[in-house]
């Protein structure tokens, strides 16, 4: 079993940063083989990957609209994971949720069914 935690989120104006923290706790076996990922969800659109890193840390992915402004970063002994978003958007404005899989079940590595663990979510609200 995997439990996640996650901290951070809030409100900001346009241009402003924010950090998200999630801590994974798991047998080693699973910790070993758990990448982690940030998603969000905005009003009546789909969840969609943010930022993803791999069990490693040697691969990353970003969503297009974010790169060059938010970093996804791990570190492994605490097994927590951080988002730092900066230069925020408006159209950042959605619920964030810290993701882990230690499953494939096809596609990209990052794609949202291989991750089964979540959170539920925390807010993060730009104002322009």
């Amino acid at each position: 079993q995997v439990q996640l935690a996650e901290s951070g989120g809030g409100s900001v104006q346009a241009g402003g940063s924010l950090r998200l923290s999630c801590t994974a706790s798991a047998d080693p076996y699973n910790t070993r083989r758990m990448r982690m990922a940030w998603f969000r969800q905005a009003p009546g659109k789909d969840r969609e990957v943010v930022a993803a890193i791999s069990a490693t840390g040697d691969n990353t992915y970003y969503h297009r609209s974010v790169r060059g402004r938010f970093t996804i970063s791990q570190d492994n002994a605490k097994k927590t994971v951080y988002l730092q978003m900066n230069n925020l958007e408006p159209e950042d404005t959605a619920m964030y949720l810290c993701a882990a899989g230690t499953m494939w079940y096809g596609g990209m590595w990052y794609d949202l069914k291989n991750f089964g663990y979540w959170t539920q979510g925390t807010q993060v609200t730009v104002s322009s």
